[in-house]
């Protein structure tokens, strides 16, 4: 059997990365044509899932350029960066006249795409043929058919969410003495310790990165704030002075919305992602520092909050106003907090309306944030579980000078098809991210909503 193996690519998966097609080193990749005719029916549009069509079929068509039909069947070697080719892009014609006992009905377009690979398989019988889609349904019938069927597994970096960096390291007994016995260290929380790599990497291992906290069973809590061949640079901080935090006044409620806070409150951290449960304190925590640094310290101009689902892609354009008014019904969250840290005021309503004039708060619709750049701007990310690797970088990258980025999710919460907790564009930033100094993760512990919400999480 030839070592050069055929995998044929979904619309789904084309959608998820439109740089897919690079990622299959030396083998054969191969589009159907069915595939071809439903990103030309979903490329229309101002949707971010029609802006990855667009960028999947310019990538196709740039590949392929100006190749004769015979060399497009037969497969058109792909061009790399480093300016030598590898592998090779083949477009899969339909053969409907063909006819087979054993083919699935015709009426689905994944059924038309198994048949034609299998007539592939069956010409070419040393040839490995791999279907590769997100769409797990598509890949039991495949396999049930006797095709290899498999997930795009290139942008999921984790195989366990259990892996996954939850920021901050716990370790066993009293970190202050295991730490002491290098040296004398300050008492003093504002200042930071320089320890050796070799000494930190006895006591907790090598895997640790900026950013992390260390946390102990004695209230001692350290971030780490450099990390080079020689020392680390740890930051010496207690759960005391975590939990006396103030933004806006909220006061965290846990150790873990601590540490966040610290995070999000840090002028030298440019991104923050925060994953956990409903009711862990993400937005609530997120709008107090958004307020407090705005409003207060002048750090940043303006907050931009968006999001992204597929009720909101569809149907933004139907709702009346301007865009923070369609925005609204999507963005309750933020308007709901807002209310909460108002609430026990003199008089709430005045307070909100304090806010609302001072303030410049924008909701914007994911479908708008392409090709913009926002500068000395706080942008929050809500439901960022459910966005791919590909539109995760496509925010990012709109960051401007002075602009910080807060991504908030719960990746037991994912409502977007094909998408996983293992291939969320959250886990992907959170892996991509974790060696960036500049860039912090936490996942939260517990509700904090009421008694009522923190038992139907654990029993419902």
């Amino acid at each position: 059997m030839s070592d050069i193996k055929i995998y044929a690519l979904d619309t789904n998966v084309l959608i998820h990365d439109p740089n897919a097609l690079f990622n299959f080193e030396e083998h054969e990749v191969l589009i159907p044509m069915v595939v071809l005719e439903e990103l030309d029916k979903l490329k229309v549009g101002a949707t971010p899932l029609a802006a990855d069509c667009r960028q999947a079929v310019r990538t196709i068509d740039r590949i392929i350029g100006d190749a004769s039909s015979q060399d497009v069947v037969r497969g058109v070697p792909i061009p790399r960066d480093n300016d030598t080719t590898e592998g090779r892009l083949a477009i899969l014609m339909s053969h409907a006249e063909e006819r087979d006992v054993t083919e699935l009905p015709s009426h689905l377009n994944d059924n038309k795409i198994i048949n034609e690979l299998l007539k592939l398989q069956g010409k070419y019988p040393t040839r490995k043929v791999v279907l590769v889609t997100k769409d797990i349904n598509m890949r039991l019938k495949a396999r049930g058919c006797g095709l290899d069927a498999e997930d795009y597994h290139n942008d999921q970096l984790v195989s366990d969410i259990d892996r996954l960096n939850t920021g901050y390291i716990r370790v066993e007994g009293d970190l202050w003495d295991q730490l002491n016995e290098f040296g004398p260290l300050n008492v003093d929380g504002q200042k930071q310790q320089r320890i050796p790599r070799q000494y930190l990497d006895s006591l907790i291992g090598p895997e640790y990165f900026p950013c992390q906290y260390l946390i102990d069973e004695r209230d001692f809590v350290g971030r780490i704030i450099e990390k080079t061949d020689d020392e680390v640079v740890l930051e010496l901080l207690n759960e005391g002075m975590l939990l006396r935090q103030k933004a806006w006044g909220l006061t965290p409620r846990d150790i873990y919305q601590g540490m966040a806070m610290r995070l999000l409150l840090d002028p030298e951290v440019d991104l923050v992602a925060l994953n956990g449960p409903a009711g862990s304190g993400k937005t609530i925590l997120a709008l107090a520092c958004a307020l407090e640094q705005t409003i207060e310290s002048k750090l940043f101009k303006r907050i931009v909050a968006t999001r992204s689902t597929r009720g909101l892609d569809e149907d933004i354009g139907f709702l009346p106003g301007t865009e923070t008014d369609k925005m609204a019904p999507w963005l309750g969250a933020f308007t709901d907090n807002l209310e909460a840290l108002h609430a026990e005021d003199y008089d709430p309503m005045s307070s909100e309306h304090y806010v609302g004039a001072n303030m410049p708060l924008h909701f914007k619709s994911m479908n708008f944030v392409r090709g913009r750049s926002f500068q000395h701007t706080l942008l929050i990310v809500d439901e960022a579980q459910n966005l791919t690797p590909h539109q995760i970088k496509t925010i990012i990258t709109r960051a401007g000078e002075g602009t910080k980025v807060v991504c908030l999710g719960n990746l037991a919460q994912i409502d977007t098809p094909y998408l996983g907790a293992t291939s969320s564009g959250l886990t992907y930033m959170t892996e991509r991210f974790k060696s960036f100094p500049y860039g912090g993760s936490l996942t939260l512990k517990g509700v904090a909503r009421s008694r009522l919400a923190a038992y139907a999480e654990q029993y419902l």
